[in-house]
């Protein structure tokens, strides 16, 4: 059961593509791995599939999760605005939920992309129960590429509170070898 009063809104938590590791480039210059830009278009489609499209995307600064953006949302006719927030590189809960909380109260659907641990303790703090399993999923692991779909109702994103969501979807996107 999803709580609270006001419209549906979904919260899309995505992991960055799988990155590769070149010497000597800082972290936040890591680009992606083959891998990876393999497995970004297959999120995007991924989402597309789940009619899971956002009004608004937060993507970290990151190379690796602006190259995942990029490959996600070139699987769609029209992206949504992007807003690039240096905050969400390496941030903790707290600084995700501050995130989180300044999206307008007219976007419904919020695609937050970047990294872990943050991501993962984020989706388990908001989700006070999940679908088939959803919730073990993400405690068990949640990958590069990984898709957490967070559904709750509120009349703002200040209203997003620690269990108030219904973690509804897991999806783990791989693409092809090519």
């Amino acid at each position: 059961m999803i709580r609270g009063a006001g419209p549906l809104r979904r919260l899309v938590v995505l992991r960055h593509a799988k990155s590769a590791w070149p010497e000597g480039v800082p972290d936040r210059l890591r680009p992606l791995a083959a891998r990876g830009r393999r497995d970004a278009p297959a999120a995007g489609r991924a989402l597309a599939d789940s009619d899971c499209l956002p009004d608004l995307v937060v993507c970290s600064t990151a190379v690796r999760t602006r190259q995942t953006w990029e490959l996600v949302s070139g699987q769609w006719g029209t992206p949504p605005p992007v807003r690039l927030d240096g905050r969400v590189y390496a941030a903790g809960v707290p600084e995700l939920l501050e995130v989180v909380r300044e999206v307008p109260s007219e976007v419904e659907t919020l695609l937050l992309v970047g990294h872990n641990p943050g991501l993962e303790e984020l989706v388990l703090e908001l989700a006070g129960d999940g679908l088939d399993g959803a919730l073990e999923q993400v405690r068990k692991k949640f990958p590069t590429s990984a898709i957490a779909i967070l559904a709750w109702h509120g009349r703002a994103w200040t209203a997003l509170e620690p269990g108030a969501a219904l973690l509804t979807e897991v999806i783990v996107p791989r693409g092809g070898r090519g």
